[in-house]
């Protein structure tokens, strides 16, 4: 059993799911939750029997962004309110504070619950995919906490949903429903009252119907992507297509078509 004080980490169908757990407090995010998502992560990472991984949050918010009270502190001047070390400096894009997750070499889905702002949206742009129940509301904030986009937010949401629209949501801080959202590409919108389990059902087709591996090395195309040529991408391609030629995962998923049966991947 894995223990956490801010967060709860469960392993079913070989999804693990990692709930934020401050309900109270719609999850605003404190540097006990940083750490430990960097720990249940590296755990779920490491164990084999998991495939794939959701992030959500517990009762009616994914995560408000940063704690309210650290962030009042701080603007009072309160040395207590530092925030929390981040890693080392460095030059790989892999190694910021949150771009980790891009790394992590299984698919994360976000499964955005309710409320998500600031903080909580830039982890949930480093996720592979994210799902938002109908209804819910999310909203950058920086520009009117006088803040800037924050952890490569403007990077990253300027590749996910464009220029304009990065723009927008970046300097207006206005707040934008799960429908508007979804239009923008930035999210997939799941009605409210099945939210949950549809999630969590995705995931675990993920985890059961595909190669362990294939996902491995399509999570690592997708990420190396915005920052190759064309040319480099399909060299790449085509050296990792030779290598899934010589795999179990690869045989595997040929004789599981042709005896139509459900596939029993290795991730070998």
């Amino acid at each position: 059993m894995v223990s956490a004080e801010q967060m709860k980490f469960e392993v079913s169908d070989r999804v693990a799911t990692i709930t934020f757990d401050r309900p109270d407090k719609m999850n605003a995010w404190t540097p006990v939750m940083e750490s430990e998502l960097r720990r249940l992560m590296a755990i779920a990472s490491e164990d084999d029997d998991v495939r794939a991984i959701v992030i959500t949050g517990a009762g009616r918010g994914f995560c408000a962004g940063a704690d309210m009270g650290r962030l009042s502190d701080a603007s009072s001047g309160n040395t207590s309110a530092a925030p929390p070390v981040a890693p080392a400096e460095s030059d790989d894009d892999l190694a910021q504070r949150y771009s980790y997750l891009l790394a992590v070499p299984k698919p994360i889905i976000a499964g955005i619950n309710g409320a998500i702002a600031g903080v909580g949206l830039c982890i949930a742009i480093y996720c592979d995919l994210r799902f938002m129940a109908a209804g819910a509301k999310l909203t950058t904030s920086f520009a009117r906490r006088g803040l800037i986009a924050e952890h490569g937010s403007a990077w990253m949401l300027r590749q996910l949903i464009g220029p304009m629209n990065a723009a927008d949501l970046l300097l207006s801080g206005r707040v934008v429903e799960a429908a508007e959202a979804e239009r923008l590409g930035l999210v997939r919108m799941l009605p409210a009252d099945t939210f949950r389990e549809t999630v969590q059902q995705t995931a675990s087709d993920f985890a059961n119907l595909c190669s362990p591996r294939s996902m491995r090395i399509i999570k690592q195309q997708l990420t190396a992507a915005p920052r190759q040529t064309l040319a480099e991408a399909t060299q790449l391609a085509n050296r990792e297509v030779a290598i899934c030629r010589g795999t179990e995962d690869f045989k595997e998923g040929v004789a599981h078509f042709i005896e139509k049966r459900a596939p029993r991947f290795t991730g070998k």
